[in-house]
């Protein structure tokens, strides 16, 4: 087996966000209180035969992917040396003490 990278590539860390926003009840609610139509032009979605149509939720301020994909790397996918390895009760204990700080 390889050595394995330091970092996430930037495609799988889009393609696993796009995933969850692809599930979100956010975006289900915006699809749903459009009535399943374009806001632009009224296209209505449909997957009947021959006249399908779908529709996709746009971010109207759009997305600072360059943002996020330093946050993540910075926070979540960070190098092994800020990371260490608890059980379960320990690392519950040490998260709790965490967000005392935070507030």
């Amino acid at each position: 087996m390889g050595k394995r990278m330091p970092h996430t590539p930037t495609s799988r860390i889009k393609d696993a966000l796009r995933k969850l926003w692809l599930r979100s009840r956010e975006r289900a609610a915006a699809i749903k209180r459009d009535g399943y139509s374009c806001r632009t032009c009224g296209a209505k979605q449909s997957k009947a035969k021959g006249r399908e149509v779908s529709v996709e939720v746009n971010h109207r301020h759009g997305i600072k992917w360059a943002e996020i994909i330093r946050f993540i790397r910075a926070e979540l996918l960070c190098e092994p040396e800020h990371l260490e390895t608890l059980c379960k009760e320990c690392h519950s204990e040490v998260t709790e003490q965490q967000r005392e700080t935070d507030q």
